[in-house]
């Protein structure tokens, strides 16, 4: 006589409610038949403030991602630093299973940097929303596209799967963002969509909503990138999976920029036991995977509203929007005042993922005088410094390291 299979809500690992598998709840869910996990620890997760993997715990962590069995590793961003490169291009020559992706901005020196590093494929950003452009970039319009068209063009004749990736796009016009990604997808090329919410502002009804127009819209793969800023990317993840997205961008504890990215165990172990979609992945590793990003990171995500780190902003981008929009358009990379919640204000914090416009904000600060190639040297020390002391630099070694450069020591 066999045994009777156990249902889905009440096996010998877990017991949840029966109510999440009724047919009223499920008829309309649409998930994908193989859903793939792109990890951004290396590359996201570094973006939150204070954040810094040194090329050693890059290839670690790596390593140990491969044995999970995530199915990509974006191992990070050629430009950063010459560390990173180093890393990304040790991180593929190890061969470790995963594709191994890098995010590039939507210029072609950046995909040659991706290229150089050998890797499978490249996620390319570009501002989708028009006042992004407008308020925090200074582009027009028609530059957003017309890079956008160059550069995935560019990276799909080089052989890398492109992931198309429009920055900030639930904040966008959606006939503007339609009108977008359908002539990046005439014109350049993309193999991938991601479905981003850069300052994590959906409701998981959005999510759904997101992802649905989409699937209706764009015949190509929906890759799903939520933040966490209002505490919703696990919820908003898992809508968008319901509704077919096949590849979620998470990582490992939640780290990222803000209040964060998604957290992949989270999502991964809601997607499986509440939903019955499965990623696949070696469950039994996830408290050891954890345990290491937190070690090497030295700190979890930050909380969404009232984290002590939640509004800063290291990374150089980011940097250089909030600071062409934070006069006259408070809430264009900010999107939640911090006022709001008693909250300090953003701070610009210097390190490892710090860009030209933090050198030059901290000069000022400091009544530095920096003429541009002293600030470009100023910069690189600072990065390096930054990965070999694995945190921020205060005012007084900032300050060290520029008056060795204006004394040409």
């Amino acid at each position: 006589m066999s045994r009777k299979a156990a249902p889905p809500w009440k096996t010998d690992s877990w017991f949840v409610s029966p109510w999440n598998f009724v047919n009223e709840v499920t008829a309309d869910f649409r998930p994908p038949s193989r859903l793939r996990i792109h990890d951004v620890t290396l590359r996201d997760g570094e973006q939150q403030a204070g954040v810094v993997f040194t090329r050693a715990e890059k290839i670690r962590i790596a390593e140990k991602l491969a044995e999970v069995g995530v199915h990509r590793i974006e191992a990070g961003t050629p430009a950063v630093s010459p560390n990173d490169e180093a890393a990304i291009k040790e991180i593929v020559k190890r061969n470790l299973g995963p594709e191994v992706f890098v995010l590039s901005r939507c210029m072609i020196d950046d995909v040659k940097r991706a290229v150089d590093c050998g890797v499978d494929g490249v996620t390319i950003e570009i501002p989708s929303s028009e006042h992004l452009v407008e308020h925090s970039y200074k582009w027009s319009m028609q530059k957003a596209i017309d890079l956008s068209i160059k550069a995935t063009q560019f990276a799909h004749e080089q052989g890398l799967y492109v992931s198309f990736f429009p920055v900030d796009a639930t904040r966008s016009n959606i006939d503007w963002f339609l009108q977008l990604i359908e002539r990046v997808a005439a014109e350049g090329h993309m193999d991938a969509l991601g479905l981003v919410d850069t300052f994590g502002v959906l409701s998981p009804h959005g999510a759904a909503y997101y992802t649905r127009t989409m699937r209706k819209r764009i015949a190509k793969p929906l890759e799903v990138h939520f933040h966490n800023n209002f505490g919703m990317a696990v919820a908003n993840t898992v809508m968008a999976v319901l509704e077919g997205g096949e590849v979620i961008h998470s990582t490992i504890t939640g780290i990222g920029e803000g209040g964060g990215n998604c957290p992949m165990i989270e999502a991964v172990m809601a997607l499986r036991i509440l939903y019955g979609v499965e990623a696949d992945l070696k469950y039994e590793l996830f408290t050891e995977v954890s345990e290491l990003v937190s070690t090497l990171a030295g700190r979890g995500p930050n909380r969404p509203f009232v984290g002590e780190e939640t509004y800063d902003v290291e990374s150089g981008m980011v940097v250089s929007w909030h600071r062409n929009s934070r006069n006259e358009y408070p809430t264009e990379t900010v999107p939640i005042l911090p006022s709001l919640v008693g909250h300090r204000d953003p701070r610009y914090v210097m390190g490892k993922k710090s860009g030209i416009d933090s050198v030059a904000i901290w000069a000022e600060k400091l009544q530095i005088d920096l003429d541009k190639e002293q600030g470009a040297e100023v910069l690189r020390r600072v990065k390096l410094y930054s990965h070999d002391v694995k945190r921020q630099l205060t005012e007084e070694e900032f300050k060290s390291i520029a008056d060795d450069v204006k004394a040409g020591r």
